[in-house]
């Protein structure tokens, strides 16, 4: 039984949606607290089982591949002021796993980024994480897909329920359901209108393939925004395989969006000890005073007064 070890995780897209803060430093490298978004992805396919990992990057994108790399005079600094613990910790993401990097010279889309990857990977099935979504679960979403591939022998995506309102942000499957969170993808369509939806089961940023995407990637004509679109390249996969779509266990945020971006950095700061009562009631008083002034009232003493807690 082939073992997935290798996973591809897209990251040369230009972060418009974050400008005019992207313009200078990648979207990936954005902080959820104290560590950027790009590690909460690359620790995910650790803890998977991943060993080889392929981050497509591009231009502007280098403090990625010095995140991730040694930092000999910030841990001579470190050493030399007895900070042992936070040496430990910088010296660890040095040492996740072994990265290769590989340009994609200009942005021509999902497809195509993953396609730069072919010649590492080779004819081996592999992993694709997008870093715009972070997914907390005892058991990583990627990992609960290489195990179903593992069953079915075949491709296997990610899929959850969105919002009707957003279904034209995502590929859209339309599926036979064979288990409560399992379904045999019969088709998928690119950011449809609403009226043109087959549902509201939408694919996020986790994929198993088989080798053969490349070979539909590189048939693939561009779609959607002049750009080669991964979901037509999943179609035409569709053509020769059964692909399966996986309703995952675990908490998404949606890092690519500013509200899913705030709601990952509240909800990590609710989770850690040493932040999560002073944001409590920040998050309290806000909401209070947020309901009184709505109600045109003036704020109770209770309120005001939570600001000096």
């Amino acid at each position: 039984m082939t073992k997935i070890k290798k996973a591809v995780i897209p990251a040369a897209g230009l972060g418009t949606r974050f400008l005019p803060a992207t313009k200078s430093m990648p979207k990936e490298m954005l902080p959820l607290i104290d560590r950027p978004v790009i590690q909460y992805v690359v620790e995910e396919a650790v803890d998977s089982g991943i060993e080889d990992l392929i981050i497509v990057t591009g231009r502007g994108k280098r403090a990625i591949e010095d995140y991730f790399d040694d930092s000999p005079e910030l841990e001579m600094h470190l050493r030399e002021h007895g900070k042992h613990d936070t040496l430990k910790m910088v010296q660890e993401i040095s040492s996740l796993i072994d990265i290769h990097y590989i340009r994609q010279k200009e942005p021509k889309g999902l497809g195509d980024a993953i396609m730069r990857a072919e010649k590492h990977i080779g004819d081996e099935p592999f992993a694709v994480l997008l870093g715009d979504d972070i997914i907390r679960n005892r058991t990583p979403c990627t990992k609960q897909l290489i195990d179903l591939y593992q069953e079915k022998r075949r491709s296997v995506i990610a899929v959850e329920a969105v919002p009707r309102e957003k279904v034209s942000s995502y590929g859209i499957i339309r599926g036979e359901q064979v288990t409560p969170s399992l379904y045999r993808i019969i088709d998928i369509i690119e950011k449809p209108r609403i009226e043109e939806a087959p549902s509201n089961i939408g694919a996020i940023g986790r994929y198993v393939f088989t080798p053969e995407i490349f070979e539909c990637l590189e048939h693939t004509a561009p779609g959607v925004g002049g750009e080669v679109q991964l979901t037509d390249g999943i179609r035409i996969l569709l053509q020769f395989q059964d692909i399966y779509a996986h309703a995952f266990q675990g908490k998404r945020y949606d890092t690519g969006d500013k509200a899913g971006y705030l709601e990952a950095i509240i909800g990590f700061a609710l989770e850690d000890p040493d932040l999560r009562d002073s944001i409590s009631r920040h998050l309290y008083s806000a909401m209070s005073k947020a309901a009184w002034n709505a109600a045109g009232q003036e704020l109770p003493d209770s309120v005001k007064g939570l600001d000096e807690l």
